[in-house]
């Protein structure tokens, strides 16, 4: 069998020297040379990204298996996005990251490629530049880190910061108690490790069939990580050889299993954004009202914070994900292929069983009956939004209330802790020009912390509403994604301090209870920010992109273009 790299290294003439010799200069010998698969290892490594930091030595496992496979591994970086450091967000700079894969993987000579993922970003990311090549994919997720451990009693990465946050502004919790907590948290390599939008991508791409089954749980520190890592160098020889290639995996079927098992685990808002841009690289249909149609009825299995107690170690030890697709089995499509060749119904054997059953539930006995993410839609939102019941306090999934509005991240800051500030639990906060061209990039700064004057009343909880995003280990009743977003001109921009708003979940409802007159007077006085970068990728990024509805994929990159590269180098 011939491989796309003989295009490279099988060639008998200058471009065959040129191309051979140089690699030689590493020390590889002639033999690995000689028509054997390449495979490509897509490392998100960097020490600015705390979850991938590891990743280096994942990458080691994952050739000892191709070698062992008799293949030729050639390990390449690309920009790596952690969410904890990146300014002004690492959605931002999550399409500048999936070209990057996606040139890199295809002007190279490789035949099948690994993905090293962990932090947010770095998953759908390069996802979305390996769809966009359409070669044998595997990926091998990073892995969460240990619980975190303070004062006898687990904590879990960003869920406790938001807790420990508003302790700190309340006086409940002293400053060199909180800095304390910083280390209890984050006590080992790994990504969060409760149901934040990494842990959530993990289980997304398992779901897809993208992993080998169990992929997604394994603490980073244990070491079947590594062996999980080594027999996934093996096994992507063997889809080089069988031509099973990303586009035959990533099926519709696929997508609504992943949009099911996500609902099951109260996995991120954010699932919504990557998974469609995602399937608009791959070519599969995918609208919001699929989010809603297909997950919203799916039960919570998994009591797993923010939405539960437990965090991702546990998870894996009561069974991993391969548990919950067992109890899912009845309404999931079972036949579809994965990357080991087999099918989910083939994976998913009755050898599988649940260790602990307070962390994983029954279907017939779940935690919460109905759990997926809604999907919202009226004049607030004429093309959708969306909430995560799952996280949000029930007494609020029907409210109306006074709009107390921020017209943008900067004047938040500057009057939220305000003691004049002229709100109260019934409030509804909104906050404006956080979407994909707002801000740029459409942050995590939807679930807004509360003003410290009403958690000294003891609030814990408001309706907010933004064309943001929230971190997945956040909680609360956030209406998020808010499509129009208000720097376009979407209705959220015409929102005023006083205006009644209505939520109402069960009826899928965001209503501005102002007249469509009223809001037609408002936009003849409404005025588009001024643009937010004049050069570079920001700029092209703010012209380009699409909104939240759509995945908030550039455009241009929507769709794939193939691996064939027709023409040399020299």
């Amino acid at each position: 069998m011939t491989y796309r790299s003989s295009e490279w290294f099988g060639k008998k003439d200058k471009m065959g020297f040129i191309y051979r010799s140089w690699m030689k200069n590493q020390g590889f010998p002639e033999d690995l040379f000689d028509g054997r698969p390449v495979i490509g290892i897509c490392n998100t490594w960097s020490e600015l990204t705390p979850c991938n930091a590891h990743l280096r030595d994942i990458a080691e496992y994952v050739k000892r298996g191709v070698y062992e496979a008799g293949g030729f591994p050639l390990e390449f970086p690309i920009m790596s996005l952690g969410e904890t450091l990146l300014k002004p967000t690492a959605m931002l700079f999550r399409n500048l990251a999936s070209m990057d894969a996606e040139e890199s993987i295809r002007g190279n000579p490789l035949d099948g490629v690994v993905l090293l993922t962990g932090c947010d970003k770095t998953t759908p990311s390069t996802m979305m530049g390996a769809a966009s090549v359409d070669i044998p994919t595997l990926v091998v997720p990073g892995g969460p880190m240990l619980n975190g451990k303070h004062r006898g009693k687990d904590i879990g990465s960003g869920t406790a910061v938001w807790k420990f946050t508003d302790e700190l502004k309340t006086g409940k919790m002293t400053y060199d108690e909180f800095s304390h907590a910083e280390s209890c948290m984050s006590r080992s390599p790994g990504h969060c490790m409760t149901m934040g939008t990494a842990s959530t991508m993990a289980c997304m791409v398992e779901s897809l069939g993208m992993t080998l089954p169990g992929a997604a749980a394994i603490p980073a520190v244990d070491s079947r990580r590594k062996v999980l890592a080594q027999l996934s160098g093996r096994r992507i020889v063997e889809m080089v050889k069988e031509d099973l290639k990303i586009s035959k995996i990533l099926t519709r079927e696929a997508f609504e299993n992943a949009i099911k098992v996500n609902a099951a685990i109260g996995g991120s808002s954010n699932f919504i954004i990557h998974l469609t841009a995602i399937a608009g690289r791959i070519g599969v249909e995918l609208n919001l009202e699929d989010f809603d149609k297909i997950g919203s009825k799916i039960p919570l299995l998994l009591n797993l914070m923010p939405s539960g107690k437990f965090l991702m170690e546990d998870f894996y030890y009561a069974g991993g994900l391969p548990m919950i697709m067992k109890e899912l089995q009845s309404v999931l499509h079972m036949n579809t292929m994965t990357v080991n060749g087999k099918t989910h119904r083939e994976n998913i054997h009755d050898k599988i069983e649940c260790y602990n059953n307070e962390v994983i539930a029954c279907y017939d006995s779940p935690l919460i009956k109905e759990a997926g993410i809604v999907v919202l839609k009226g004049n607030l939102a004429l093309n959708g939004a969306v909430i995560k019941p799952s996280a949000a306090t029930p007494s609020l999934m029907k409210h109306k209330g006074r709009a107390v509005v921020f017209e943008n991240i900067e004047d938040y800051h500057a009057r939220v802790d305000d003691p004049n500030l002229d709100i109260d639990e019934t409030c509804v906060m909104v906050l404006k020009s956080v979407g994909p061209v707002g801000y740029p990039g459409m942050p995590e700064v939807g679930n807004m912390p509360l003003p410290t004057k009403l958690l000294d009343k003891g609030v814990t909880d408001m309706v907010r509403i933004s064309d943001g995003r929230m971190s997945g280990t956040a909680y609360g009743t956030v209406v998020l994604h808010v499509s129009p977003e208000s720097a376009i001109g979407g209705n959220l921009a015409l929102v005023e301090n006083g205006d009644i708003i209505e939520l109402d979940v069960e009826a899928r409802r965001i209503h501005l209870h102002v007249s469509d007159e009223v809001l037609a007077r408002r936009r003849q006085h409404w005025k588009q920010p001024s643009a937010i970068a004049e050069r570079g990728y920001v700029n092209l990024y703010v012209n380009h992109v699409q909104q939240a509805d759509k995945g908030a994929d550039l455009d241009f990159l929507v769709g794939k273009s193939g691996s064939k590269v027709t023409r040399d180098s020299h």
